[in-house]
């Protein structure tokens, strides 16, 4: 089962009623959110979004308004992985500043409460795009919506770390090392057959480390489905899913979102495939040349050696979601459709890693 084997827009939009696992105390909850969320007056009701391979998501509708509420999954967890407290800090630190992201209302550590770490936070209104061919838009608001992508990571990327509190959020320098090291043992930890394209990978990346000239905010998982946008505008009301944030090299954060230029659409995020020009969707080009003029670099690297990194990181991510999927404890109903990516997903890194001077 490939991607395009389920319809994005159809199946991870809206919300379902919590289910068996994905079923929380509400009493508990209801408690803890009259004595730590400003504002909040019940009654309120529950509901699962279906989107969220990762860390669970819930809306919860009470007559004080409309709030999201994100848990770490339940059962054993590999280490660093689902960090929902980082999640919430850096978007607490972010929301002061400006930058489009939901305000946040409290983070509770105590898994007493629902059986896992939570945190709660604004429902922003608007869209989410899960289609990066955008099939209901014209070319003109196409235009604009990845203009104003771009300009959103630049906006990101140009944030003082110090000035917003987070200064001490990662490690400086050695990005690419550290999160090669990284991946490399969440993959063992999840490892469940062996892959020639993942072991070739592991030897190849931590050997041919770039340089790290800059040192930002990165998200981690900068696309089009994690954000919400404006309903009748094109623009960014809301950067979304949070938890593989750190501080890092920009570009990391810049070529994991020119994937989609290297990745054919299959009604996700992809458009390789597409006839862009007419589609009114810029040529890569045209968003690494708006990306650098806003962060103020003269030009871009040569992005296979990212590129590759990235699909590896990529792999890597969804052999954890395979393990879980292994286990039973995946969150969600596609997440098995999202384990069988990781071999096509290695491949296509020791494709890029070839290109980068790989043997």
């Amino acid at each position: 089962m490939s991607d395009s084997a389920f319809n994005a827009e159809e199946d991870f939009v809206g919300t379902v009623e919590p289910e068996g696992a994905d079923r929380l105390d509400v009493e508990r909850l209801g408690h803890w959110l009259q004595e730590n969320v400003a504002g909040f007056a019940g009654p309120f009701h529950l509901s699962k979004f279906k989107g969220g391979q990762s860390n669970p998501s819930y809306c919860i509708d009470a007559a004080s308004g409309r709030y999201v509420l994100r848990r770490k999954p339940f059962g054993p967890l590999l280490p660093s992985a689902h960090a929902v407290d980082r999640e919430y800090r850096v978007q607490a630190a972010l929301h002061p500043t400006g930058f489009p992201v939901a305000r946040q209302y409290g983070l509770c550590r105590d898994e007493d409460v629902i059986g896992s770490m939570f945190y709660v936070m604004a429902l922003v209104d608007g869209h989410t795009i899960w289609n990066g061919a955008m099939p209901h838009a014209d070319a003109a608001e196409r235009s604009a919506t990845y203009r104003a992508m771009t300009d959103t990571l630049a906006a990101l990327h140009n944030v003082d770390v110090e000035a917003a509190g987070l200064s001490d959020y990662g490690k400086p320098g050695n990005y690419f090392g550290r999160q090669v090291e990284r991946w490399t043992k969440q993959y063992r930890l999840s490892e469940t057959e062996n892959m020639r394209g993942m072991e070739a990978l592991m030897q190849f990346l931590p050997a041919t480390l770039p340089e790290q000239s800059r040192t930002s905010i990165v998200h981690g998982d900068f696309r089009i489905d994690n954000m919400i946008f404006e309903n009748g505008a094109p623009r960014v009301a809301a950067v979304l899913d949070w938890e593989l944030s750190t501080l890092g090299d920009p570009l990391a954060d810049f070529t994991y979102f020119c994937l989609a230029w290297v990745t054919e659409n299959g009604g996700r995020s992809g458009v390789a495939d597409l006839d862009r020009k007419a589609l009114g969707i810029p040529e890569l080009e045209q968003v690494v040349e708006a990306y650098a003029a806003a962060t103020g670099r003269d030009k871009i690297p040569d992005m296979n050696w990212y590129f590759a990194y990235n699909f590896f990181r990529l792999a890597g991510i969804m052999q954890g979601i395979k393990k879980r999927v292994i286990d039973g404890t995946a969150s969600s109903a596609h997440a098995k459709s999202m384990s069988e990516r990781v071999e096509p997903l290695a491949e296509r890194a020791w494709h890029f890693a070839k290109l980068a001077g790989a043997n």
